[in-house]
C-alpha cells in the first residue's frame, strides 16, 4: 500500500477542517434565516446576563473544553420546569445542539415513566408496564407524597408486574450501558432486569441517593424489569424515575425534570430532593418555572423569589460548582383571552435573583418579543391556541435559541483564554 506524503496528509486535514467549518457556518446561517422569518423575535436579547461573579460558568466552560480534549467526559444538564419541560422538545433540541457541535454520542437521559403515569411523555423515551399504578404529583388534584426530584412518582402494590423504559427515534443518545432506577427500598418487593442468560449485568444499591444501579456488559436501548411482591408487610413499591446513561464515550446527559402544572414551590415538596439531585452531578441547571405562578390570582413577587431562593440553595447544596441559568417566564394569556401582565413582574424577579445568587439569566420573555408577543407566535403556528404553550416548531426554535445564547458566552470565554 502506497504511503501518503506529509503534504497529502496536510491537504486532507485542511479539507476536513474546511468541511467542518462549512457545516457550522451553514448551521448558523440556517438558524439566522429562521429568526429572520419571524421579526417579532428580538435577537438582540439572545445572550446570557451575568452578575459580577460568573465563576461557576468558567468551571462549566472548562468542562466543555474537556469534552473536546479528552476521551471520556460527560456534561450533565438538568432542566427543571412545568409543562414546557415535560413536553421535552425544548430540552432535547438544546441537548442535540451540544452533541452535534461536539460530535459526541454518549451521555443519556433521566426519564420519568410518564406513560405508565398516564400523562404525556417526553419525545426521547417511552415507558410501559402491565401493572396498575397510582400517580402522585406535586400540585393539583393528584397531589400526594412521597415525590421524587421530578415532582412526580408512581406507586404499585401488584403481586406480579413488569415495567420498562425504551428510547425512541428522537433520542440523541441511542444506547446506554448503565441504568439507575430511583425507588423506595421496600423489603416486601424485589425487582430485576429481564435478560437473556448470556447477558451479564452488575447490580449495586445506593440507598442514601435512592437508586439501584445496573451496569450492562453490552449497550442497550431499552430495559424491562420484573417486579415481584414477596409479602404484604409493607405496601407500595414507588418509582421516582429511571436514569439511562452511557459512560463508554464522551457526551451530554439531560435530566428534563418537568411536571405539568409545576410552579416555583412544586419541587420543594419533593422527598429527598437534594440527595437525588446530587446523584445527577449536574454541571448546568436551567430553571424554567413561572408560567403557573403568574397564572395564579394570588401571585406575589416576594413569594416567587422566596421559592426560587430555596430551590437555588438546594441546587448549590447538591453541587456547589454547578452553573445555573434562570429563564424569564414566557409571555402567556390567562384562559385564552386575558394578557398576563404578571410575567413582567416575574421577569424583574429573575434579575434580582441573578444579583443575589450570582447566577445567569436568559431573558426569553424579551427575546420572544415581550408583553403580548404570544399572539404573534400563535398567529404563525409557533404557539398553541391556549396562548400558553408552544407548538413543536415553536419549542424547537426556543431550544436552538437557548443553545446559541449559551454558546455565545462559551465563545467569548474561549477568546479571553
Amino acid at each position: 500500500m502506497k504511503k501518503r506524503s506529509l503534504f497529502e496528509i496536510s491537504v486532507v486535514k485542511m479539507f476536513l477542517i474546511f468541511l467542518y467549518c462549512f457545516f457550522v457556518v451553514q448551521q448558523m446561517q440556517a438558524q439566522d434565516s429562521v429568526v429572520a422569518r419571524y421579526p417579532f423575535i428580538k435577537k438582540e436579547f439572545n445572550h446570557l446576563y451575568f452578575s459580577n461573579d460568573s465563576s461557576a460558568f468558567i468551571k462549566f466552560f472548562r468542562k466543555l473544553d474537556r469534552v473536546k480534549e479528552e476521551k471520556n467526559v460527560r456534561v450533565n444538564i438538568v432542566h427543571m420546569g412545568g409543562s414546557h419541560i415535560q413536553g421535552g422538545t425544548w430540552s432535547n433540541v438544546f441537548l442535540a445542539d451540544f452533541q452535534t457541535e461536539n460530535k459526541t454520542a454518549g451521555g443519556g437521559y433521566f426519564s420519568f415513566p410518564y406513560k405508565i403515569a398516564k400523562t404525556n411523555s417526553q419525545p426521547y423515551a417511552t415507558s410501559f408496564s402491565n401493572g396498575k399504578w397510582k400517580r402522585c404529583r406535586a400540585n393539583g388534584k393528584d397531589f400526594c407524597q412521597p415525590l421524587g426530584m421530578n415532582a412526580l412518582s408512581i406507586t404499585t402494590n401488584d403481586s406480579a408486574n413488569y415495567f420498562g423504559v425504551a428510547f425512541t427515534k428522537k433520542a440523541v443518545c441511542k444506547y446506554v450501558n448503565v441504568v439507575k432506577v430511583f425507588h423506595n427500598f421496600n423489603s416486601s418487593f424485589e425487582f430485576k432486569p429481564n435478560l437473556k442468560d448470556s447477558f451479564k449485568v452488575e447490580r449495586n444499591e445506593f440507598r442514601k441517593s435512592g437508586y439501584t444501579l445496573f451496569k450492562f456488559a453490552m449497550p442497550i436501548d431499552s430495559v424491562i424489569f420484573e417486579l415481584i411482591r414477596k409479602d404484604t408487610l409493607v405496601k407500595d413499591f414507588i418509582i421516582y424515575g429511571v436514569s439511562m446513561e452511557n459512560d463508554l464515550t464522551s457526551g451530554f446527559y439531560l435530566a428534563g425534570l418537568g411536571a405539568n402544572g409545576a410552579n416555583s414551590s412544586s419541587f420543594l415538596r419533593c422527598t429527598d430532593l437534594v440527595p437525588q439531585l446530587e446523584s445527577l452531578e449536574g454541571d448546568l441547571f436551567i430553571l424554567s418555572l413561572g408560567v403557573n405562578d403568574t397564572q395564579a390570582k394570588g401571585f406575589e413577587k416576594d413569594d416567587y423569589i422566596e421559592n426560587y431562593d430555596t430551590l437555588i440553595t438546594f441546587i448549590k447544596r447538591s453541587n456547589p460548582n454547578a452553573a445555573i441559568i434562570l429563564t424569564t417566564t414566557t409571555d402567556n394569556f390567562i384562559r385564552y383571552r386575558t394578557s398576563n401582565k404578571r410575567t413582567i413582574t416575574a421577569k424583574d424577579a429573575m434579575f434580582e435573583l441573578m444579583e443575589k445568587h450570582n447566577v445567569a439569566v436568559w431573558d426569553l420573555f424579551s427575546l420572544m418579543g415581550g408583553y403580548k408577543s404570544m399572539l404573534k407566535w400563535q398567529k404563525v403556528g409557533l404557539a398553541s391556541k391556549d396562548k400558553v404553550h408552544f407548538t413543536n416548531k415553536g419549542y424547537t426554535i426556543i431550544g436552538h435559541l437557548m443553545y446559541d445564547a449559551v454558546n455565545k458566552s462559551y465563545s467569548n470565554h474561549q477568546k479571553k483564554k
